[in-house]
């Protein structure tokens, strides 16, 4: 995403309807998609109020529309049920009464209130802070299992279509675009072991025991906003990938991300394990919050949720390195194939505490 310079924002800013004189502008949050600022705005009766605006990444969304489209729907409707001020993410209007404006450079932006209060975590302080994650991304599926699926652009095709990326995955090994198939062997062979688990959870769908839902499909910690004095869930935010999804791949992302001893890109794959605190507690808060909209089988496939996503990242990151590193950004040579390394480590401490994942969720259907 390129950088963009403080008139660009500032002009941008000024298309939204913000009932006031835009008094601060500021670089704002961790993300690496899209261009986030923190715009300070003073209202004629002195009160200041804070946005968020953001320039769509059109590189990662060639349809920016479909993204703003799909949150709108999903926050609209959230909006209907009852859920407002800090409880769902509210997005204003530009002058002209869109959601989004396009300025002459052909970039999209969009505005949001900022939820005062409020504070995300890259990483869980406590078993609570995560059950907390589980349960607000739990509440987003329940509160949302009445929306018409079909309403929901899919805005990055086959984005969790394992079968696909697996596909994708041999052709980069075939191909050897950057010369180094040879340096992976064992990498390859990882993957190809487990070659029919990655069509697992399609069986099921085709099977009918895994229906589509509206899914989130970035369930990171961090995009779950914590009231900042009691810690407890407010919302859920980040909704660029909203779309037709398995339950289960939200729960499985969260766990990947969250429930891992280590970094992303830990080189000492002896530090990675799977902690199994940080699962049931993420398994309690996600489930609670579902409060008992998923059916007993896809409760029975979340372990296999969290293995998919696991393996999922960890072939995504080898076939970008088998490609020359050319979507994801990296801060050397092998970063990439670290990351690969690291995701595939968690796949195998998931594999040695299967059962114990196994039990876990079927305790839940139990109760």
């Amino acid at each position: 995403m390129q950088t963009l310079s403080i008139e660009q924002v500032l002009r941008a800013a000024a298309q939204f309807d913000l009932g006031g004189i835009i008094v601060g502008c500021n670089v704002y949050g961790s993300g690496h998609i899209n261009g986030t600022n923190l715009i300070t705005v003073k209202k004629p009766t002195g009160e200041t109020v804070r946005y968020i605006l953001q320039v769509i990444n059109g590189d990662v969304f060639p349809n920016p529309e479909w993204v703003v489209e799909n949150i709108a729907e999903v926050t609209e409707f959230l909006h209907k049920k009852g859920f407002t001020g800090r409880r769902v993410l509210n997005m204003v209007r530009a002058r002209d009464g869109k959601l989004r404006y396009w300025d002459a450079s052909g970039l999209c932006f969009r505005v949001y209130d900022f939820i005062e209060g409020s504070v995300s975590l890259d990483k869980a302080e406590s078993p609570e802070d995560f059950y907390q994650s589980g349960f607000a991304f739990g509440e987003f599926q329940r509160n949302l299992s009445d929306f018409p699926v079909d309403k929901l652009h899919e805005t990055l095709a086959d984005f969790h279509n394992t079968p696909k990326r697996f596909e994708a995955f041999l052709d980069a090994v075939a191909q050897d675009r950057a010369g180094r198939v040879r340096t992976v062997p064992k990498e390859i062979d990882f993957l190809r072991e487990r070659m029919e688990f990655c069509s697992v959870l399609y069986k099921a769908h085709e099977e009918g025991r895994l229906p589509l839902r509206v899914t989130h499909n970035d369930t990171k910690l961090n995009n779950v906003m914590l009231d900042e004095k009691t810690r407890k869930a407010l919302c859920v935010i980040d909704l660029d990938t909203v779309m037709p999804g398995f339950s289960v791949n939200d729960f499985g992302d969260a766990i990947r991300f969250g429930a891992n001893t280590a970094a992303e890109d830990e080189k000492d794959l002896s530090k990675v394990s799977l902690d199994m605190e940080l699962f049931e507690a993420y398994t309690k808060g996600f489930l609670e919050g579902c409060g008992g909209m998923l059916g007993e089988e896809e409760i029975r496939l979340l372990p296999e949720g969290a293995k998919m996503m696991t393996l999922e990242c960890g072939m995504r990151f080898l076939t970008d390195y088998l490609q020359g590193d050319t979507y994801f950004k990296t801060a050397y040579p092998e970063h990439n194939l670290d990351r690969c390394r690291t995701q595939f480590k968690l796949v195998e401490c998931m594999e040695e505490h299967w059962w114990d994942m196994k039990n876990c969720v079927e305790k839940y259907i139990r109760k």
